[in-house]
């Protein structure tokens, strides 16, 4: 019997917190992803609070409803992750996935004064002028306000880089948004790397960069079938994860 759409997307987004476990670019028990479930963009899934990446099942995955006030009381809601979902999902429809992490080396670039991931290899170019940047890290992001002011920033844009803090992602497909969030990471530790030579860096021309943007754009399927294979991986490794 097939699947309903958010049977699969359960499954989806349980398997890409696995994922993200695996390749050591959690947070402790911290970080969210959520998925949306209706049209309207509003009911949507999330992990609940506390909870260890490499244990997160299809099953364990909150159904909440952004326009529910009262899911901020629910105590296995994380209320950071209310406050920057809940919001996004309420006044950003075209948003069908978010991923917020603190991954390692995007988060080195966000700490720097003028944040900036210049293009210097395919990775790198990816990100070519489509990267917002926010440099108002106030705290942990824990009021409706501040979710709404992080949602505009990403009005215009699939991808925020939280200054002081970590990193958004937004696709419309789960799989998408994986190997985007894995591509920049690895794109940040490129250019760390590249950087803590000392050497002076050979930045592509704005012609090749954007060049390269705009042809890994066109190649969504590559990154769906990063994740599918990922997944794979991850199901054969513990089945538990489609429970």
């Amino acid at each position: 019997m097939a699947l309903s759409i958010e049977e699969t997307l359960r499954i989806d987004l349980a398997a890409s917190f696995r994922i993200i476990a695996h390749l050591g670019m959690h947070e402790a028990v911290a970080n969210h992803f959520s998925a949306a479930v209706s049209d309207d963009g509003k009911q949507f899934l999330l992990n609940p609070k506390w909870k260890h990446f490499s244990q997160i099942k299809a099953s364990d995955l909150l159904l909440l409803d952004a326009d529910d006030a009262s899911n901020a009381e629910r105590p296995e809601v994380d209320a950071t992750a209310w406050s920057i979902h809940g919001q996004l999902h309420q006044r950003l429809p075209h948003v069908r996935v978010a991923m917020h992490l603190h991954p390692v080396y995007t988060t080195a670039i966000s700490t720097m004064k003028a944040p900036n991931i210049p293009p210097i290899d395919q990775n790198t170019a990816r990100y070519f002028n489509r990267v917002s940047v926010d440099t108002m890290f106030g705290g942990m992001a824990d009021t409706e306000a501040e979710g709404a002011r992080l949602s505009g920033l990403l009005a215009n844009n699939s991808r925020l880089l939280m200054g002081n803090h970590g990193v958004m992602v937004t696709s419309s497909d789960i799989g998408i948004a994986f190997d985007d969030i894995w591509t920049l990471e690895r794109a940040c530790q490129i250019l760390v790397t590249a950087w803590s030579t000392g050497q002076a860096l050979n930045v592509l021309s704005d012609e090749v960069a954007e060049k390269t943007a705009r042809d890994w754009e066109k190649i969504t399927d590559f990154s769906r079938r990063h994740f599918e294979e990922m997944k794979a991986l991850m199901i054969k490794q513990d089945p538990s994860v489609l429970d």
